[in-house]
Parts: structure tokens; C-alpha cells; sequence
């Protein structure tokens, strides 16, 4: 039956000029509560509380159930819990001796801002540095601020390496990241490489490719390692991972791995200036692009470059030179020597050789911690030579820095 539709007696809402002006903030007053969406089958929070007896991650020592029931009914608007979060370090609980491990990975930007309380102890923890929202964590780029690190000592200097990871605004970090975003996240990564290889020649590899061996790259992966099952990251493999090489071997791009980007540069000679000059040159370059495309690299002021693991957080980046430290490596002094160094020393297959790198990430800017690496490989290098020549080194340990 047809019916004449009286559009004149429906009154368009009345308007308040005011009430239109507040209404986004108003409505920012009322967030939406991810949790809400949720049909979790999950007990109380102390029910739930994992057993954290064995843990030796920092993860586990944080941890309380005081703290553990403040995050408990938290998630973030792509759905991350804390369960999420800690989840890496209760698959992987670390070891009693050697390093820490931080246990714990974010699944989202927004996990270091709803699970702040949690976070900021870890980062204070692992790196020494008290996160406040008055202070910026600074970003240096500038290669020719970096006085040294082509001079080391061949006999002693093996090889060096600068990494850096980065983070893509809008999409969830690899370990709660769905397939169609890792796809998304391959596309933006091949169009940045194909602009950055106008300069530096090279070529993209799906990690299908990396399964056999090939001449024209020296990178064979047959499977995850081991270290990305544990954690979670390897979900779907090998879908959307890929590897990116220069043709003149001086950098490699990982894609979808531990975090979304992983810039490597790798010299067998040592030079950690060049290595650090080839990061900083490109990285800005993969920004250029990603910015373009309206896709920027996530930054937080107080946090600096935000990625996947707080032990990374503030700059992203890692330099390390391998050295031969037959002497020192048996010293006792030399932990006490890392500390006020602010270094890390990790053990290789080889005897008596060593990769040093910065242990903090966060606090410095890139020039200044690839200069604390220079600096602390120089003075380690003087002091293998004094005992090798059976002479002290009290006297070149350093005050902390």
C-alpha cells in the first residue's frame, strides 16, 4: 500500500552552538572500552596469575599480582590484553645467568601508553632510565658527529654491525599483527625499497627464496628461529616476510620479523663510522618515504622510536663490534668495567672473541650511543694489550659515564 512519506512533520534535532563546539571533547570523556567487545572465559585475577617461580626475565621480577590485577581488564583498541604483553617471557622464562631478558613484547603503540605503569619499570630496569612525560627523548642522525670508530685496532677489532628498527603508525606490532596487515606492511616495505635502491643498488627476497642456497646472496633460512616461535612472531610462516640486500653488501633490510623494519649494516672490516653513515643515510631515506605515504615511522616523545620491545625502545638502534679479548674476558673486573661503560659483552662461537655493544638504547641519541661504543671498544682494546704484556689496568677503568 503506498504511503505518502510526511518529510514535514519530521523536526531536525535542535542545535547548541556550544554543545557542537565540546562535542569531540566530550565525547573523548567517554572512551570506548575495548574490553566491552570481549567474551574472555577468564577467572579472577588472582585465579589467573601466571607461576612466575622459574622466571628469570625482568618480566618476572616486576611482576606482583597487585600490578597484574590494575592491568587485568585493560585492552587496547586493536584487542591487545596484558596477558598479551607478558606472554613471551612466560614461553621463553630466560636464564639465571647472563643477561636479563625483558620478558615481555608489546602488541600495539598503544600498549605502552595503557600498560604505562608496567612498562616504565621494565625500561627504567633494563635501561637505567626513569621514563617522565617533561622529558624528549632526542634523535641525532647526523653521521659526522661521531668522532672515531674507523680506527680500531684490526688485530683485535674483527667486524661490526648497526642495526635499527622502526615501527609503522596504524599497524599492530608483529606479535598480535593479522595477516592481512603483515601483507599491507610487506607492500609499503617493497615500495620504499624499490626508491631506496634508485641509490643503492639491491634486490627483495621472500624468505621462500632464502630456503636455498644462491650465489648472489650469502642468507639461508629454512625455517623460524627458534627465538621468533618462542615469542609468538613467527604466526603464518613464512607469509610477508621478506629480506632486502644491496647489491655492495653494505645493508640488509629485514621485513615482518621482530619488529616491522630492521635495518642491518654489517663490515667485515671493522669500521663502525661507515657502517653507522650507511644506517643513518637510509633510514632517513625509508622515513621520506613512508612519511609520503602517509605512514610515518611511530614516535612518542618521552619514548622516542616505539617498537615492539622495550629493550629497544628511545632509538631503535644497536651498534656492536666483535673483538678478540682473550685476557680481559677473564678478568674480574670486567663487569664492573661493561657497567660504567654502559656496554654488554655476548659471547661467539669463536674462543676468546666477543661482541660488544650498547646495552641502553634510550636516554642518548644515536650519534651518542655508537659513540659509547667507540669510545668503550677503544679503551677495552688498550686494556686486553696491558694484560697481555702481564702490566694492571686499575688505572684506565673508568668513573661511570
Amino acid at each position: 500500500m503506498w504511503k505518502r512519506e510526511k518529510m514535514w512533520m519530521i523536526k531536525p534535532p535542535t542545535e547548541h552552538p556550544k554543545e557542537s563546539k565540546y562535542r569531540p571533547v566530550l565525547e573523548s570523556l567517554l572512551p570506548r572500552d575495548p574490553m566491552s567487545k570481549f567474551n574472555l572465559k577468564r577467572s579472577s585475577p588472582k585465579d589467573e596469575f601466571p607461576n612466575l617461580d622459574r622466571n628469570c626475565t625482568l618480566m618476572g621480577r616486576i611482576l606482583d599480582l597487585h600490578m597484574y590485577t590494575r592491568q587485568f581488564n585493560r585492552a587496547t583498541e586493536s584487542g591487545v590484553i596484558f596477558d598479551d604483553i607478558i606472554r613471551p617471557g612466560l614461553e621463553d622464562p630466560g636464564q639465571s645467568i647472563g643477561p636479563k631478558a625483558v620478558g615481555c613484547l608489546a602488541g600495539d603503540a598503544q600498549s605502552y601508553i595503557l600498560f604505562c605503569d608496567f612498562f616504565d619499570r621494565i625500561i627504567e630496569s633494563y635501561h637505567g632510565y626513569k621514563v617522565t612525560t617533561d622529558t624528549v627523548q632526542e634523535s641525532d642522525f647526523n653521521y659526522d658527529n661521531l668522532k672515531g670508530g674507523d680506527d680500531f685496532d684490526q688485530a683485535y677489532a674483527l667486524s661490526c654491525e648497526v642495526t635499527v628498527s622502526r615501527s609503522i603508525e596504524d599497524y599492530s606490532f608483529p606479535t598480535h599483527c593479522s595477516r592481512g596487515e603483515r601483507r599491507q606492511l610487506l607492500t609499503l616495505a617493497k615500495t620504499a625499497l624499490e626508491q631506496l635502491a634508485e641509490d643503492l643498488p639491491g634486490k627483495l627476497y621472500s624468505i621462500d627464496e632464502l630456503s636455498h642456497e644462491s650465489e648472489d646472496r650469502g642468507v639461508v633460512m629454512d625455517a623460524p628461529p627458534s627465538s621468533l616461535i618462542k615469542i609468538g612472531v613467527a604466526r603464518d610462516w613464512p607469509d610477508a616476510r621478506a629480506l632486502w640486500l644491496s647489491k655492495d653488501g653494505t645493508l640488509a633490510v629485514w621485513v615482518n620479523m621482530e619488529d616491522h623494519l630492521k635495518l642491518v649494516s654489517y663490515r667485515s672490516d671493522a669500521c663502525l663510522q661507515e657502517a653507522f653513515k650507511t644506517i643513518c643515510v637510509n633510514v632517513l631515506k625509508m622515513e621520506a618515504v613512508y612519511n609520503k605515504r602517509r605512514h610515518p615511522f611511530i614516535w612518542k616523545p618521552h619514548l622516542g622510536w616505539v617498537i615492539s620491545s622495550p629493550a629497544e625502545v628511545g632509538t631503535g638502534l644497536r651498534a656492536s663490534v666483535t673483538v678478540k679479548l682473550l685476557h680481559l674476558a677473564e678478568n674480574k673486573r670486567i663487569d664492573d668495567i661493561l657497567d660504567r661503560l654502559r656496554l654488554q659483552m655476548e659471547a661467539t662461537s669463536c674462543p676468546g672473541v666477543y661482541k660488544i655493544s650498547n646495552l641502553q638504547t634510550i636516554g642518548f641519541n644515536e650519534v651518542g650511543l655508537t659513540q659509547l661504543v667507540v669510545d668503550g671498544v677503544q679503551l677495552l682494546i688498550r686494556m686486553e694489550k696491558r694484560l697481555e704484556n702481564n702490566s694492571g689496568i686499575d688505572d684506565l677503568v673508568p668513573t661511570q659515564k
